[in-house]
This record gives structure tokens, sequence and C-alpha cells, in this order.
């Protein structure tokens, strides 16, 4: 029987820290000796499991947007839309609050954002997800809203003035918030032209 090492395979060890000095550092400030360093190996383990950083940011990029598959897949399956917005936005809340580490590499390193740029199926996830905030031929209000609630999901939670809040008290004012904005379909109000 496999004996179970609680604090993961060295693998994931090495993903791990090569995500937390992404988000800290940049990609561009992580070398791969400071990788083995953060977690006590040598470089030439890192070697043993990734040939660059390229591949550890892949390593770490893949299971997050594999998560999130999961959670639109799961939005698309319900039949109402109050429903498919409520699955989607508490997956992606969840999704979020688990991953605030990786989220600050996601929305702020310019080569994590290149390579991710390269991805289809993130594209594909991005496309799928607006459509089930807006539909598929969205007003642009509507657009910007669903900007507005994606963007600022993802801001407010790498944000550092939340990070000491609680995971359940976080995820409860993401929801309600959310579901606030989104509901707004009324067009804003214009002022008259002067004549």
């Amino acid at each position: 029987m496999a004996r179970k090492n609680p604090a993961g395979t060295a693998r994931e060890r090495l993903i791990e820290a090569a995500m937390g000095l992404f988000a800290r550092r940049g990609v561009n400030g992580t070398s791969l000796q400071m990788i083995a360093d953060e977690i006590g190996v040598t470089k030439a383990a890192v070697y043993y499991h990734f040939q660059n950083k390229d591949d550890l940011v892949e390593a770490g990029i893949t299971p997050y947007l594999r998560c999130l598959a999961t959670v639109v897949e799961a939005a698309e399956g319900r039949l109402r839309r109050k429903d498919q917005i409520d699955t989607l936005l508490n997956g992606v809340i969840d999704l979020l609050i688990d991953n605030r580490e990786l989220l600050i590499a996601l929305q702020f390193d310019p080569v994590i954002q290149q390579h991710l740029k390269t991805r289809s199926d993130m594209r594909d996830l991005q496309q799928r997800v607006g459509v089930l905030l807006i539909g598929p031929r969205p007003h642009t209000q509507t657009l910007v809203i669903a900007l507005i609630v994606s963007g600022g999901l993802a801001f407010a939670t790498a944000n550092p003035l939340l990070a000491d809040l609680e995971d359940t008290e976080l995820r409860r004012e993401l929801y309600t918030i959310a579901r606030r904005i989104l509901r707004i379909r009324t067009p804003i109000p214009t002022a008259p032209h002067p004549d």
C-alpha cells in the first residue's frame, strides 16, 4: 500500500512553491534555484520534474482551468437562467477563494497573462462564462456589467485589503454583491441634451 505524504508529492510541492513565488516576485523574478530553495531541494530535483519555468506555469494553471471548466459545465447543465448564474457564481467564488495566491499571479504577472492568451481552453471558458452571465448577444451595458462582476470578483478576492476576512464572510459578500449587480438590467438614465 502506498504511503500518503500529507505535504503532497515533490511535484505538487514544487508547483505550490513556484506559484507562490510567481505571485510574490513574478515569473521573471523567480529562478528555478529559488523554487528549489523554497522547499529545500536541489535545482536538479526541479529539473527532474520540469524542464523550465514555462512547464511550471503550465502545471500551476492547468488544474485551475480544469476546475473552472467543471464549474462552467455544472452551470450549463442547469435549465433556469437564475440557477445557471447561481451555480456559476458559487463555483467561481469558491474557486477564487481557494486559489487566492494563484489568483494574484493569474491577474498580474505578464508572463502568465501571455501564457493564458495562447490557450484555446481559456478563451473557450471565457466565452462560455460570458454566455452564462449575459447571453449570446448582450447589450453593451449588460456586457459592461458582466465584465465589472467578473473582474471585480477576481480583484476583490486577491486584494490584500480583504486578506484577513474569513472565507465564509468573503464568499457571502462576493455572492451577494455580484447577484445585486447582475440584476441591474435597466439602462442608465441619461440627461436630456440641451437644445
